[in-house]
């Protein structure tokens, strides 16, 4: 028999805000809670390594030549990972033959290490990071902290019987990059969020009804008490800052659109479920957004999934 069943975790966790080596480690025991579980995929939230920018929205971010901001943003990419840092986190995958999908911040050095980038890994059940997705866009005031990504993550990969994809936050009210995911097969949609249902209520939904996929989206969370006492200039963060910034919301819906799981909020740990491939071909049987419902001859889309890079180096 063709084991159709993929069990799948959302990690619904806060980081040890904008300390990374705490916060791999946190990721790491959650690793291997799910393990215990024997989970097969496991998804954190976005910008989880090391935490997501609070502070922008609390300390007047777009003021110019602030020594605020400046020390915050400083602390910021100290904490940011270079892909070489997860060596730990592939290992446990491929000692417990489990997928994931783990939203960093990324000092990328081939944009010269000094910029951020909000970034979605996947790795594979071998160990392997299969692709690195940087945000394309930025949200409002994250650009004052992190730069636009490229194209290059726009990739699906396979896991069991499905065909898994992902991006980033407000990435996936983006109809184009959607589509790129769509027309590669993608039929498990990963959608990483910092936190609030009111952000992952209606779009998990509404793109589950559009691709005839299930759809995976995971948050974090945050609340005051997960600053760090060593944050800095945590009392001028704190002022402003409200008891709960980020309150979960991580939820799964089914290719119909129906709710698997309702958006959870603030409860921390894992939310596991097991999802049942046959349900992707029973709905893309009256709709198929990039097969039989698609018009290609009349629309279609280009993708450049060069990584992009200032230099270009032609050595003898």
């Amino acid at each position: 028999m063709i084991d159709n069943l993929l069990k799948v975790a959302m990690a619904q966790i806060a980081p040890i805000w904008l300390d990374k080596e705490a916060t791999l480690q946190k990721i790491e025991q959650t690793i291997l809670e799910a393990a215990k579980e024997q989970v097969e995929l496991l998804v954190f939230g976005e910008a989880l390594l090391p935490g997501y920018p609070f502070w922008l929205a609390l300390t007047d971010g777009a003021a110019w030549d602030s020594k605020v901001n400046k020390e915050l943003h400083a602390h910021y990419v100290r904490n940011a990972v270079q892909i070489e840092e997860l060596g730990a986190i592939c290992k446990l995958a491929k000692d417990y033959q489990m997928s994931l999908y783990l939203g960093v911040i990324e000092r990328a050095k081939d944009r010269g290490g000094h910029s951020l980038y909000c970034s979605l890994v996947y790795i594979d059940a071998q160990g392997e990071i299969k692709s690195v997705h940087r945000k394309l866009q930025p949200t409002y005031d994250e650009r004052l902290t992190w730069a636009p990504g490229d194209g290059n993550g726009l990739q699906v990969h396979p896991l069991k019987q499905f065909t898994v994809g992902g991006l980033n936050c407000w990435e996936n009210w983006m109809p184009l990059p959607r589509t790129a995911l769509y027309a590669q097969g993608e039929n498990l949609h990963i959608a990483v969020w910092p936190g609030n249902d009111h952000n992952t209520r209606d779009i998990t939904r509404f793109i589950a009804r559009e691709s005839r996929s299930y759809v995976i989206s995971v948050s974090s969370l945050m609340s005051r008490k997960d600053f760090p006492e060593r944050t800095p200039h945590l009392e001028k963060i704190l002022e402003k800052a409200p008891e709960v910034l980020a309150n979960g919301g991580s939820c799964i819906a089914g290719p119909n659109g129906d709710w698997i799981v309702e958006p959870v909020l603030l409860r921390e740990g894992l939310i596991i479920e097991a999802l049942d491939f046959n349900r992707v071909y029973e709905e893309r049987q009256n709709f198929d957004p990039s097969g039989h419902y698609s018009r290609p001859d009349v629309t279609k889309l280009i993708v450049n999934r060069e990584r992009q890079s200032t230099i270009d180096f032609k050595d003898p």
